[in-house]
């Protein structure tokens, strides 16, 4: 293999052919080029549909109320489905073993005034899980905790926006900002790394703004966590357990999908990775295709190059050569080519993921990239490309007889 007059006549061989092995090795580079970008590309927009759901608990689930669509139970269709506090207890009690963390969300809109500053904020009030469900870094103060919940204390945890507009360079912590009139104390202050808009977000205790409006104990939404022991099957299991209980205990149909919703993070990842693997599978097979034109091509290119040495060969043979190194000779030419211009391919494919991927950061398209172990199989599948791409020639150079090479004109 380490021959060195092998390797002197592969190199006069492609000094001979150019323009053909530029050409021929332009295919390969390229196909290996697109191959890797698009792997990229579907890597870039897994982590961007990741990305999205970066800012809460891989293992939530929310449960929604709606408008039901079906007449059940003696209750006509078209009525509004509304969770209260209860609901929440009567979770926890009937899936002890299940639910990691819950809280209620009850949703509401402050026009907030520090000093001279003023601001519209939406506010979330939550119970304190709330903080690990929504995946909240607190990075000054504190979260609300349980006291806050049972005080109804009028205290809030503001975003990092929230306290940028209305105090500017001034500590936060401790002071007093009227929402909607009404003075809060600010005892945290959160940051969101999975969407910058969440940061325009106030948090108070959900007991404290159900007696602002009228002492009710209405809820939005129930968020909650499942065990993180359990798989994809359990958790898809499980939250069709819960959605079978709140139907029955909302006197919804089974059949209603519009009566409530739950919706489940293990669900959509289940969706993302399917999604992937079919954009996956297509680049692959796009990729392949190309590939594929050029082991035809640097096929062709080795059978013309065997026409041209036919003579050459049949010296070769009545000199003693034997089949196996004709074969070698063909081979190592056509393995050559092939992973040399596929390592160009594929190292300009890289050069410009490593400038341009890291700087790549929309909600749909993150970091496009590729993995080593992609690295190394399409080192594996150029070697194997070289190998079928010049063994029907290698096989044509052993079998030629030395009479019929020798008068060969």
């Amino acid at each position: 293999m380490f021959d060195r007059d092998i390797w002197q006549e592969i190199f006069n061989t492609i000094k001979k052919n150019k323009l053909r092995t530029f050409l021929t090795g332009f295919s390969v580079g390229w196909a290996i080029f697109i191959l890797v970008m698009l792997l990229a590309s579907v890597n870039g927009m897994q982590n961007g549909f990741v990305g999205q759901f970066n800012d809460d608990a891989t293992n939530s689930i929310f449960v929604r109320p709606g408008t039901t669509a079906k007449a059940y139970a003696g209750f006509e269709a078209g009525r509004r489905v509304q969770f209260k506090n209860d609901d929440l207890e009567y979770i926890k009690r009937s899936f002890p073993e299940d639910i990691e963390y819950i809280s209620a969300r009850y949703y509401a809109n402050i026009t907030a005034r520090y000093k001279s500053e003023t601001g519209s904020y939406p506010v979330q009030a939550v119970h304190p899980d709330h903080q690990i469900i929504e995946k909240t870094i607190v990075t000054q103060g504190r979260y609300i905790n349980e006291a806050d919940q049972i005080n109804k204390a009028k205290v809030a945890v503001i975003g990092r926006k929230v306290a940028e507009d209305l105090f500017n360079n001034e500590d936060p912590l401790g002071k007093f900002v009227e929402f909607n009139n009404l003075p809060f104390k600010v005892i945290g202050v959160f940051i969101d790394e999975g969407d910058d808009n969440a940061e325009r977000r106030v948090y108070a205790p959900v007991s404290t703004y159900q007696r602002i409006y009228g002492n009710t104990n209405d809820i939005n939404i129930i968020a909650l966590t499942y065990n993180p022991s359990y798989d994809l099957t359990k958790a898809l299991e499980f939250s069709g357990r819960l959605e079978d209980l709140m139907k029955r205990r909302h006197k919804v149909s089974p059949e209603d999908q519009s009566g409530l919703f739950v919706w489940n993070y293990a669900e959509a990842f289940d969706d993302i990775s399917s999604f992937s693997a079919v954009l996956k599978a297509i680049g692959i097979g796009v990729g392949f295709l190309i590939l594929i034109a050029g082991i035809v091509g640097i096929g062709n290119i080795m059978v013309f190059t065997i026409k041209e040495r036919t003579k050459e060969i049949g010296v070769r043979k009545a000199l003693g050569a034997r089949p196996r190194q004709i074969i070698n000779l063909v081979l190592l030419e056509s393995i050559f080519i092939t992973t040399l211009s596929g390592f160009v391919g594929l190292v300009f494919a890289w050069i410009i993921l490593a400038l341009i991927g890291p700087n790549i950061e929309t909600p749909a398209f993150s970091n496009p990239s590729v993995s080593a172990s992609t690295v190394i199989t399409a080192t594996i599948v150029l070697i194997i490309a070289g190998v079928m791409a010049g063994l029907i020639p290698a096989i044509k150079a052993a079998n030629v007889k030395p009479i019929v090479a020798l008068s060969d004109k």
